[in-house]
C-alpha cells in the first residue's frame, strides 16, 4: 500500500470530524505527505505573522487621553463604602493627592461596620441624603437591587442641574429601575475587577481596564468626566488598563450573559466531570485537585488573557492540544442539549472513549498521519471571529 492509500485509509474516519467532505480531506493528505512524506513529526503551530497589522476597531483611551481637572474643584461622594466603595474611594482619594487637586472626597454610608470603617479610613462620613446635598459627583456603588431604594428616598430629591452621577454597572439604568432627570450627567465607570483587585492593581501602578459610558450628557462635558474618573480610580502604567467605551445597554448584557449564561455552564461542567470521575473510582480528592483545587485552571485562564485562548494551546502537551480541538469541534456540530443529563451523558460517552482506547488509537492514528486533523483544527479556529479580534486586542495591550 503506497503512503497516499495508507494516509487516506487510517485519517478518513477521524479526518472527517472537522472536513466536510473527502476531497479537501485528501488535498490535505496529498499536501502533508508532500511536505512530510511519512515521518511522524511533532506538530507546532505557525507563529502568526503580525507585521503590518491595521490597528483598528473600538478606540481604547489611556491615562493620556484624561483631563483630571474636570475633576478641580469638585466634591466627589462616594455612596457605599464595601468592597468597591472602599477601594474606589482610596484610589481617587490617593490619585487627588498625588496631583494636587482642589477635589475632596466623601463618603455616603448607612449605619453599620462600613461606616465605622471608612471613619477608620480617615473620610468624612454622612449619610447618603445628606452626601449627596454636598457632593458636585455620586458614585453609586451599592448592590443593584438596592439601588432604586436608595436613590428614590436618598439620592434623586437632592440632585441638582449640574450634578454627575456615575454607576459601577448599566443594570439600573438599562432596565429603566431609576430615571434621573435631564439637567444631570449619567455616567458608567465599571471597572473589570472585584473590589480588591481595584485597590491592589492601583498600589501596584499597573492598574486594570474599565468599561465606560455616557448615558445622558447635559454638561455637554460628561465624557470628559467619566475619562477623568476612569483614570483617577484606577488607570495604571500597564498596557492593559484602558478604558473601553460601551453603552449601559451593551455591559448590562454582556455582564448579565456571563453570569447567566457562561458562568453556569462551568459550574454545571465541573460537577458533571466530578461526578464522572468518582463513578469511576477516581479519589474524590484526586478529582477536585484535577478540576480545580490545585489552582492548574486559573493559571491557564492567566494565560488566555496573556495571550488568547488558542495561541495558549501549544503550553499544553499534544495529546491534550488534540483533544481539546477535536471535542471541542465535535460539541459545536453536534445537538447535545443542555440539561444536566444530557451534558453528564456526553461526559460519560467521552469517558466510556478514554477508557475503552478509542481515544488512543485515535491519537496514535493522528501523529502517524502527521497531524492532518490538529493542523486543521487550528486553522479552523485562527478564522474564528473571536479569535481574530483577541489576538488584535492582545496586541493593541502589548501582550
Amino acid at each position: 500500500m503506497n503512503a497516499k492509500n495508507y494516509f487516506q485509509k487510517i485519517i478518513l474516519v477521524y479526518g472527517e470530524r472537522c472536513y466536510r467532505d473527502r476531497d479537501s480531506l485528501f488535498r490535505d493528505i496529498d499536501r502533508i505527505i508532500q511536505e512530510r512524506g511519512a515521518e511522524s513529526q511533532e506538530y507546532k503551530p505557525e507563529k502568526e505573522k503580525m507585521e503590518g497589522e491595521k490597528m483598528e476597531g473600538t478606540k481604547l483611551y489611556a491615562n493620556k487621553d484624561a483631563d483630571l481637572s474636570n475633576l478641580d474643584g469638585k466634591t466627589i461622594a462616594v455612596i457605599g463604602y464595601g468592597n468597591q466603595g472602599r477601594s474606589q474611594a482610596l484610589n481617587l482619594r490617593d490619585t487627588i493627592g498625588d496631583k494636587k487637586l482642589n477635589t475632596s472626597v466623601i463618603i455616603g454610608n448607612r449605619e453599620d461596620e462600613n461606616k465605622e470603617r471608612a471613619k477608620k479610613d480617615g473620610f468624612e462620613v454622612y449619610a447618603i441624603s445628606e452626601a449627596c446635598e454636598k457632593a458636585d459627583i455620586m458614585l453609586i456603588l451599592i448592590p443593584d437591587e438596592v439601588i432604586p431604594g436608595v436613590y428614590n428616598e436618598d439620592i434623586e430629591p437632592h440632585l441638582k442641574k449640574g450634578n454627575v452621577i456615575d454607576f459601577a454597572s448599566g443594570y439600573c439604568i438599562t432596565c429603566k429601575l431609576i430615571e434621573p432627570p435631564k439637567g444631570v450627567d449619567v455616567i458608567m465607570v465599571a471597572p473589570r475587577m472585584g473590589g480588591k483587585e481595584v485597590r491592589e492593581l492601583y498600589k501596584s501602578g499597573e492598574g486594570f481596564p474599565n468599561l465606560f459610558a455616557v448615558g445622558q450628557d447635559a454638561s455637554g462635558e460628561a465624557r470628559e468626566i467619566t475619562l477623568a474618573l476612569s483614570s483617577t480610580i484606577g488607570l495604571g502604567k500597564s498596557q492593559s488598563s484602558i478604558a473601553i467605551e460601551v453603552t449601559f445597554e451593551q455591559e448590562t448584557l454582556s455582564d448579565l450573559l456571563s453570569e447567566q449564561f457562561l458562568s453556569p455552564l462551568i459550574l454545571v461542567a465541573i460537577m458533571v466531570k466530578y461526578e464522572i470521575d468518582v463513578e469511576n473510582g477516581i479519589p474524590p480528592e484526586a478529582a477536585l485537585m484535577e478540576l480545580y483545587l490545585s489552582g492548574e485552571w486559573a493559571e491557564i485562564f492567566k494565560r488566555m488573557a496573556e495571550m488568547g485562548i488558542f495561541k495558549q494551546l501549544p503550553l499544553h502537551s499534544q495529546t491534550s492540544q488534540y483533544g481539546q480541538l477535536t471535542r471541542a469541534n465535535e460539541l459545536m456540530k453536534r445537538d447535545i442539549g443542555l440539561s444536566y443529563e444530557q451534558i453528564k451523558a456526553y461526559g460519560r460517552e467521552k469517558a466510556e472513549e478514554i477508557k475503552n482506547g478509542t481515544f488512543a488509537r485515535e491519537w496514535t492514528l493522528e501523529k502517524l498521519g502527521g497531524y492532518i486533523v490538529l493542523k486543521k483544527m487550528y486553522e479552523q479556529n485562527e478564522n474564528c471571529p473571536i479569535i481574530k479580534e483577541e489576538q488584535k486586542l492582545l496586541r493593541r495591550l502589548g501582550r
